[in-house]
């Protein structure tokens, strides 16, 4: 019998919430996955102490003003280190890697995940915004190399799961389940008002500052319905956003003769993460586990594109299609910053994106150039806007 071969692994953005709960399934399955590559962009410490205990081959800090300090540390202890985006890029396409955990926040993501999919790597894909700004660029790159990706976001987790039990049968839409994050019942007037510290505080998931923004406006949904388009050949108006506020059912297929096949999970992103590191085995992580019997009532309600308009600025960027949504993930971008840092209002995010995605220089058929373009641009547009 062939003996199973470690997996070797690359984790970008280790340090954030998907990237430290990857090494929480790592840490599970030590003999199964041998860390090679770490890289974060500016939390020192925590990348120290990670590659010290995954004894990983290499790491890289993304702000080369701390390569120093990381150096020091770790070089003393046989592990290399490396600084800047252009590193990540080079070092997550290496032949050392087989699978790439594509973590990073942004569309910084973008430039590591075309090498490593460009290097025929399996890419266990967390950064939306890769395939929200450039999804006709990233897919043809897997499709040209033979890379391939595999979905972590936990909608698009189940929705892979659910397509892998259709067997073949034809799906006719896709219901992608969002939580209605932390301002789902509350009045637009309050809404408009409402603080970072209330926006941070999501009823169901913890996730980095950036991603729980996206959940209080539904930008993050409307950015998923985007990565569904490109992930599973569906058309946008064929993609449901359904408000699920017990995120029980993480989403869903719909077949021709109306039957639906949903997947259920508690809501923990543990088990997306170990269903993508492990494919096609599932690897237990000791979570929590689904209680039918105390489990009471699940509800879902229509998503309401007044009080949340960023969903339907979404969806409109999706219908142009071109460079329109790469404008519209820049612009959101430097909103999102910009409310993290109290310099703007809750629905200034909507403002700055639907001016930006409105003047944006469309190119119907972007190339990779267009799109690092049309992300300079629509970005220094949003920075006029504030």
């Amino acid at each position: 019998m062939e003996e199973k071969r470690t997996r070797r692994l690359a984790v970008l953005g280790s340090t954030g919430s998907i990237g430290t709960q990857t090494l929480d399934i790592v840490r599970r399955y030590r003999d199964s996955f041998e860390v090679e590559l770490l890289a974060a962009g500016n939390n020192t410490e925590l990348l120290i102490a990670q590659a010290l205990e995954f004894d990983a081959a290499a790491v890289v800090i993304g702000n080369e003003a701390k390569y120093q300090e990381v150096a020091e540390a770790l070089q003393p202890k046989g592990i290399k280190v490396f600084a800047g985006a252009d590193s990540i890029a080079a070092l997550a396409a290496g032949d050392n890697i087989d699978i790439v955990v594509g973590a990073m926040v942004g569309f910084s993501g973008l430039r590591s995940t075309l090498a490593a999919l460009e290097a025929g790597k399996i890419v266990a894909l967390a950064n939306k915004e890769t395939l929200v700004a450039a999804g006709s660029v990233v897919t043809a790159a897997a499709r040209a190399h033979r890379g391939l990706i595999l979905p972590v976001d936990s909608e698009h987790s189940a929705i892979f799961q659910c397509l892998l039990a259709a067997q073949g049968n034809e799906v006719e839409r896709l219901h992608l389940t969002a939580s209605g994050g932390p301002f789902r019942t509350w009045p637009k007037e309050k809404i408009a008002a409402a603080t970072k510290d209330a926006a941070l505080r999501h009823p169901n998931w913890s996730m980095g500052a950036k991603v729980t923004i996206d959940s209080a406006t539904m930008m993050n949904k409307g950015f998923e319905m985007m990565e569904a388009h490109w992930l599973f050949d569906m058309e946008p108006d064929r993609i449901n956003v359904v408000v699920h506020p017990e995120s029980i059912i993480h989403s869903m297929i719909e077949f021709t003769d109306g039957a639906v096949l949903a997947q259920m999970a508690c809501p923990d992103m543990r088990e997306p993460i170990g269903f993508a590191l492990g494919f096609p085995q599932r690897l237990p992580f000791g979570g929590k586990r689904l209680d039918f019997s105390t489990l009471g009532s699940l509800t879902f309600e229509q998503a309401d594109t007044d009080r949340f308009p960023c969903l339907a600025l979404a969806y409109e960027a999706a219908k142009r299609g071109g460079n329109i949504p790469c404008a519209l993930n820049a612009a959101n971008e430097v909103a999102v910053d910009a409310y993290l840092h109290d310099r703007i209002g809750f629905y200034d995010i909507a403002r700055i994106a639907e001016g930006c995605i409105a003047g944006a220089d469309f190119a119907a058929e972007p190339s990779l150039e267009d799109i690092f373009a049309t992300h300079e641009a629509v970005t220094a547009k949003a920075r006029e806007m504030l």
